[in-house]
């Protein structure tokens, strides 16, 4: 039971928060705005330029963060990278913990099935499932207080076009590492999440088209910042009693029916 009330108002405060893939895109926005909510943000990325960038800005107050910032360059298809990024991670919160993971780096590498080669696939789905098993298996030895694990899969785990099979293959893996992890995690008071995003525009917005927006029952392309939210409302600590969900956030698409005319 939660009982300080300052936990419903700073909830992130002193907590220690990794961000894989934090240093552009979606990752940017959720290490952002959990900095914003004065978390100590880890930028895990193999980025070294925007994650470093991403990191004097924090510290420097950008995004309203007062949490402090620290980039780490990580690549998630490398277990031994991980390791690294993990154990550094802990040296440097309050309590030696790790509060939040947010697994978020991926690669796509769309390509027609018959011309997708074996290392390519190995490829995208080492850097998207093997990736976010391997942070979340290292990450929880560090959970000793609780904590949440959010994984940034995709709607491409539910439906598809062609060329997609690796990653398609990944995101939905990412579904199934969940409600196994949230099970094998209980114990530890670790509630293990899933987001599904849709179209989430990172670019110019100056670039997207009145169809791109009006094809979308909400009315509009999603933003990242739609994710870090979401990213928001599973990691505080009074919602843990939600674990092993998938949350898809695609303005309605994966619900609207399309007949051609």
């Amino acid at each position: 039971m939660i009982n300080e009330q300052t936990s419903y108002k700073e909830p992130f405060r002193g907590k220690t928060v990794i961000v894989t893939g934090g240093a552009n895109g979606i990752g940017q926005s959720i290490a952002i705005a959990f900095a914003a909510g004065h978390a100590r943000v880890v930028i895990a990325d193999i980025d070294e330029a925007a994650g470093m960038a991403l990191e004097r800005s924090l510290n420097d107050g950008g995004g309203d963060s007062d949490g402090g910032a620290l980039f780490i360059r990580a690549d998630v298809s490398e277990p031994e990278s991980i390791h690294s990024m993990i154990a550094r991670a802990a040296s440097g919160s309050a309590n030696g913990t790790i509060d939040i993971l947010v697994n978020n780096a991926g690669i796509a590498g769309f390509k027609p099935l018959h011309e997708l080669r074996l290392e390519e696939w190995d490829k995208v789905l080492n850097t998207n499932l093997r990736g976010a098993f391997v942070c979340s298996r290292e990450a929880s030895r560090f959970m000793t207080e609780g904590g949440s694990i959010i994984n940034i899969a995709s709607t491409r785990a539910l439906m598809s076009e062609p060329g997609s099979e690796a990653y398609a293959a990944s995101k939905g893996g990412m579904l199934a590492l969940t409600h196994a992890m949230a099970m094998s995690l209980a114990e530890q008071k670790v509630s293990v999440n899933a987001i599904l995003p849709g179209w989430i525009h990172t670019g110019d917005p100056e670039t997207l088209r009145d169809i791109d927006h009006s094809q979308h029952p909400s009315g509009r392309v999603g933003k990242p910042e739609d994710i870090a939210r979401a990213c928001l409302y599973l990691g505080h600590p009074a919602n843990r009693f939600i674990t092993g969900q998938q949350l898809v956030i695609d303005g309605g698409m994966t619900r609207k029916m399309i007949y051609e005319d």
